[in-house]
């Protein structure tokens, strides 16, 4: 395994740039952009991947198109923090579609969540799927009226 911060050019940056705009790119187009051979972008993009920096691509979904129509980051705080709890607590969340991100944070709060899902009867149904048989001090949800931007490329800063 790579130092995945260290051991990034400038033409690894390029090719995750160009990945992260558009993973539908072929290898071949990746290639011509970034200024290398076929096999040599090969071989940057199959140690990107075997050094865990490059994750996979895959296809990204209008949520409202596809009848999604609800965002919601929903705030956790709990009282028991045990490991055993937390597993117990990640694998109920892992269960539900609907969370499309799951975050353990600091601060306040304890966990945060993306919820996306259809109306508000869809989030009531996260909720209730949520608090049922957990012991959790304070759940609040955040509704998003607009979103301005996501899924940006990532940046390294250096």
């Amino acid at each position: 395994m790579i130092d995945k911060m260290t051991e990034l050019d400038k033409i690894d940056i390029k090719i995750l740039d160009c990945l992260q705009r558009d993973g539908s790119l072929s290898q071949r187009e990746v290639a011509e952009a970034v200024g290398l051979s076929q096999n040599a972008c090969w071989r940057r993009m199959k140690r990107l991947q075997d050094s865990g920096v490059l994750l996979g691509t895959r296809a990204v979904v209008d949520g409202a198109a596809y009848g999604l129509d609800l965002t919601v980051f929903v705030m956790i705080k709990t009282r028991n923090h045990s490991d055993d709890w937390a597993e117990r607590f990640r694998k109920q969340v892992e269960q539900i579609p609907e969370v499309a991100e799951f975050h353990r944070i600091g601060g306040d709060w304890d966990y945060m969540l993306k919820v996306v899902t259809r109306g508000m009867a869809g989030y009531d149904a996260v909720y209730r799927r949520l608090i049922s048989g957990n012991e959790l001090d304070n759940v609040t949800g955040y509704f998003s009226m607009e979103t301005i931007f996501a899924d940006r490329p990532l940046v390294p800063s250096r």
